[in-house]
């Protein structure tokens, strides 16, 4: 068995394909499964099973999966001392993350990140979802609430808030809005109610109203229905400095705080490279999200 073996293993036990580890393998699924046959004859073990939803781990397959994880982490540990700058950090890192700190805090500071560490690559993945770390979906995860289920280490990365928001150009032209009471016939705008991932998302009960006029299941386009003028919404702080004209609505009286948590498989324990990126996003984002919201 060698390491190119466990890297196919990897790919096809985290896609659930051989189509899905061929995008990330760069060769055709038919390449991939004959890899996967020459690696089951050898250990002499089959280590997939294949079903209607795709290729699950067998128990065999179950009990590779974290010699290979290891085997993993070893060669990118082993990249990073040969063939880096001393210090630097290299490689590619995959960062999990909903779309609200994907759009207006994480290009920043990995842009940081990248700038201190040249041979690094960061890729953002900008989903409205949890993401599933153990399926390798991202190397890290950022989350608006820390998971109570799974093989996770779970790191609280800062508070941030939100307030009630509304464009300058749609306070000018509507009634003017003193209290609670007058939010009743203005538009809101919010996310679509049967697909708020995680409860701490559900910010329309503090307004006071009871549906969205205009929805959707990404805070960015919240942000840019608030920015265009169509109604009132929750945002994020860190966001307002990115849209002129935004200002905040009632902010003494609706206001919210919530928390961002840095979310890991627990076997990432063991890798100093990840530690250190783990510690370099951390104190990345805030700083970033102090510095936006001194601006909000």
């Amino acid at each position: 068995m060698d390491w190119d073996d466990l890297r196919v293993f990897l790919a096809v036990a985290r896609a659930e394909s051989l189509s899905g580890a061929g995008r990330v393998l760069k060769c055709d699924a038919a390449t991939v499964g004959r890899r996967i046959a020459r690696l089951e004859e050898g250990l002499g073990a089959k280590l997939f099973i294949k079903s209607p939803q795709g290729y699950a781990l067998t128990d065999a397959g179950g009990r590779l999966m974290p010699h290979a994880e290891q085997a993993e982490q070893a060669m990118a540990a082993a990249s990073e001392d040969l063939g880096g700058v001393a210090g630097q950090l290299t490689g590619q890192l995959r960062i999990g993350a909903p779309d609200g700190s994907a759009n207006y805090l994480l290009p920043q500071v990995c842009a940081a990140i990248c700038d201190a560490n040249p041979g690094l690559e960061i890729h953002i993945v900008a989903l409205p979802r949890v993401f599933n770390l153990s399926r390798r979906e991202a190397d890290m995860a950022i989350g608006v609430s820390p998971p109570s289920a799974g093989r996770l280490t779970v790191q609280k990365l800062t508070d941030y808030h939100l307030h009630l928001a509304a464009h300058r150009d749609y306070l000018a032209a509507h009634p003017p809005i003193r209290s609670r009471g007058d939010l009743r016939g203005h538009r809101m705008i919010g996310y679509i109610p049967d697909m708020i991932f995680d409860k701490e998302l559900d910010y329309l009960s503090v307004t006071g109203m009871d549906s969205v006029g205009l929805g959707s299941n990404s805070v960015s386009v919240q942000m840019q229905m608030v920015r265009a003028g169509a109604g009132l919404g929750i945002v994020h702080d860190f966001a307002i400095p990115a849209c002129p004209g935004v200002v905040k609505v009632l902010p003494d009286d609706i206001a919210l705080t919530r928390s961002f948590w840095l979310i890991r498989h627990a076997d990432d324990r063991r890798s100093d490279r990840l530690n250190r990126l783990a510690e370099a996003l951390a104190q990345g984002i805030r700083r970033e999200v102090a510095r936006l919201e001194t601006l909000a």
